[in-house]
């Protein structure tokens, strides 16, 4: 008896929650349709999202409104231009003083000093050394040059993907709506639920 009783609440309580639902007529079936009015897909916006990140990185975050991405953005990018302007100065040097080396010269700053400020007799880092240290600085400055292009580029695939998923839609597509039929042979009315699902 109480299952009878809680399936007729339910089912005279469904009518009053599609209150909020247009109604539209077709023939002698009451077809009720959603009021929810979906956002129209822009399907450029990812496109001038990248587009804009490419001319000036963060300006696609600010494009998809993702403004606290922009310094995030820039402040990966500033480390990997600051370690390749370090290691390209610390590469000069290396390499001037090698040159030098190479000149006949025993005056460059890896030689080193004695308390009188004479040259030793001996450099503090010898000419492998130097040949290593430029190999090494070179290579840590070609990975530095890398990994700030891979930032630039991960900057703009953000701002593309970002904006994709900004137009995805998240909104209910699974509804049960009830629905009233009359039929015309026998007189008689029809009232059910639907259960809609919409890929």
């Amino acid at each position: 008896m109480k299952n009878k009783a809680f399936l007729l609440v339910v089912i005279l309580l469904l009518p009053f929650a599609a209150i909020s639902q247009n109604e539209d007529t077709v023939g002698e079936t009451i077809v009720i349709q959603d009021s929810i009015t979906k956002k129209p897909i822009d399907p450029l916006r990812p496109s001038r999202a990248a587009f804009y990140s490419a001319i000036l990185p963060g300006l696609g975050q600010a494009y998809n409104k993702k403004y606290w991405k922009i310094p995030i953005v820039y402040a990966a990018l500033g480390t990997g231009i600051y370690f390749y302007a370090d290691n390209n100065k610390d590469y000069k040097r290396y390499r001037n003083a090698y040159k030098r080396r190479l000149a006949g010269f025993s005056d460059d700053e890896f030689w080193g000093e004695n308390t009188d400020e004479s040259p030793l007799a001996s450099p503090n880092i010898s000419n492998d050394g130097l040949i290593r240290a430029q190999r090494t600085l070179r290579r840590n400055k070609e990975i530095s040059l890398l990994v700030t292009i891979g930032i630039y580029a991960l900057n703009i695939i953000d701002a593309n993907v970002d904006a994709h998923l900004l137009q995805y839609n998240v909104d209910d597509n699974l509804a049960i709506k009830p629905h009233f039929n009359f039929n015309d042979m026998d007189a008689t009315t029809n009232l059910g639920l639907t259960l809609d699902f919409k890929f």
